[in-house]
């Protein structure tokens, strides 16, 4: 049930990672993707939520089906045209923990419906640049952020592998945040969508597409807030990487979850509550680096994460 009649829903792929470790023989499967895995994120922090998304009814799409009810995560599968579910190769360095990743794409949800009581829609990653669903994804988001209370989050998560062409890409992502209030990417995806601008020109450039928050998250180096009045950057906590499977994902359900509440989406007032939440937000992304694959943190920890000296 959505608390005070609100609730989250997050549009995008569920697929299944083939994890392959660097100097092993062996391939494991998860299902994942990075928009369940912030719905699954949301969950965990005990905010009501709605995963929308499809996959197919074949092998890996019984993975999926299997993953999301054990999760016990509230699903409306989508119609999808393309009978596939989306499988994704990891290739994950045993030394930094670090992955890169190879797509075999499946997006084409005929319609994706949304119910009443969201006032608060994510998506972003491989969701808004696979043809033909990024664009039903994008008239989605524009479509209900037009409504008044209504606010739309993405994560542009960007994967050369799905489209190489950078052109073409750097015009989906910004067709996609002109339809956000709220926009994160690390300085990667900056970096590979503006190789000429520093990932803070760019996310300055990103706010004036019209979000009203830009974060840029920065690996080991921390993070970066941007509003038309405010400025924070943050440090990264320090951990023992395991892998950074989903570290991104569970950042950005916290960030979710700091700006949602019971009046709808509320961003930051000043630079001291910007930075705060970037802190919460580091904190859940660096927990989720300790666990291997996609393991976003529960409220409880997260909080004991936070105090912490």
């Amino acid at each position: 049930m959505a608390v005070d009649g609100r609730s989250v829903a997050v549009i995008g792929e569920a697929l299944v990672d083939l994890v392959w470790p660097n100097g092993s023989t062996t391939l494991s499967a998860h299902a994942g993707g990075s928009p369940a895995n912030v719905a699954l994120g949301l969950q965990r922090l005990d905010r009501p939520v709605t995963l929308v998304t499809t996959w197919g009814d074949d092998a890996p799409g019984a993975l999926v089906a299997k993953h999301l009810a054990a999760a016990g995560l509230r699903v409306r599968r989508a119609p999808d045209a393309s009978g596939r579910t989306m499988i994704a190769l990891a290739h994950v360095d045993r030394g930094t923990g670090a992955a890169d990743y190879d797509f075999l794409t499946a997006w084409d949800p005929v319609e994706l419906p949304l119910e009443p009581e969201v006032t608060l829609l994510h998506t972003g990653s491989l969701a808004v640049v696979v043809q033909p669903g990024a664009t039903r994804v994008v008239e989605t988001c524009a479509a209900f952020r037009s409504e008044p209370g209504r606010a739309v989050s993405v994560d542009l998560n960007v994967r050369p592998a799905v489209q190489p062409d950078r052109d073409a890409y750097r015009s989906a992502a910004e067709r996609i945040v002109r339809v956000a209030d709220v926009v994160k990417a690390s300085d990667e995806d900056l970096g590979w969508l503006w190789p000429d601008r520093t990932p803070e020109e760019a996310a300055r450039a990103l706010l004036e597409l019209g979000p009203r928050l830009v974060v840029v998250t920065r690996g080991g180096a921390g993070a970066l807030a941007l509003t038309d009045r405010h400025r924070a950057e943050i440090p990264a906590p320090q951990v023992t990487v395991v892998d950074t499977i989903g570290a991104g994902d569970a950042f950005e359900s916290a960030l979710l979850d700091g700006l949602f509440g019971s009046e709808g989406v509320r961003l930051p007032e000043s630079a001291a509550e910007l930075t705060a939440l970037l802190r919460r937000c580091a904190a859940a992304g660096a927990l989720a680096c300790t666990r291997a694959g996609a393991q976003p943190p529960t409220r409880e920890e997260l909080a004991a994460a936070l105090r912490q000296p």
